[in-house]
């Protein structure tokens, strides 16, 4: 009879915060011919304002709504969080593609994409 071994498994992950719930992010197989990476979930939340925002910025340029105060008002927001918003419309297009892959850099939510940027 053989004496019992330990044997230790180890399994890189974290968990990260995306869209308000927790998500176990583990390795996207790492070279193993025959793994498959990850499947990647887009941030509801991200692409929701992606999707406001593009829709916003066609009632502006159609000319329905005149300004960002007749939108926000007619929207029953803050016009401040309008503007915010708008800005995720001149995101490049390969970030947009990674947005809704579900791709981006986990640090990359929302609120930092809505955060002023600075001009130099």
């Amino acid at each position: 009879m053989s004496t019992a071994t330990n044997i230790t498994v180890r399994v890189p992950l974290a968990v990260r915060r995306r869209g308000g719930r927790k998500v176990v992010v583990t390795p996207d197989g790492g070279g193993v011919p025959g793994a498959t990476p990850a499947r990647t979930r887009a941030d509801p939340a991200l692409v929701k304002a992606l999707a406001r925002a593009h829709r916003w910025k066609r009632l502006l340029e159609s000319g329905r709504y005149g300004s960002l105060a007749e939108l926000a008002a007619a929207e029953k927001i803050d016009r401040s969080f309008l503007g915010k918003t708008l800005r995720l419309t001149l995101l490049a297009p390969d970030i947009v593609e990674a947005i809704l892959d579900g791709r981006q850099p986990l640090a990359t939510g929302l609120p930092i994409l809505t955060e002023s940027m600075p001009s130099n």
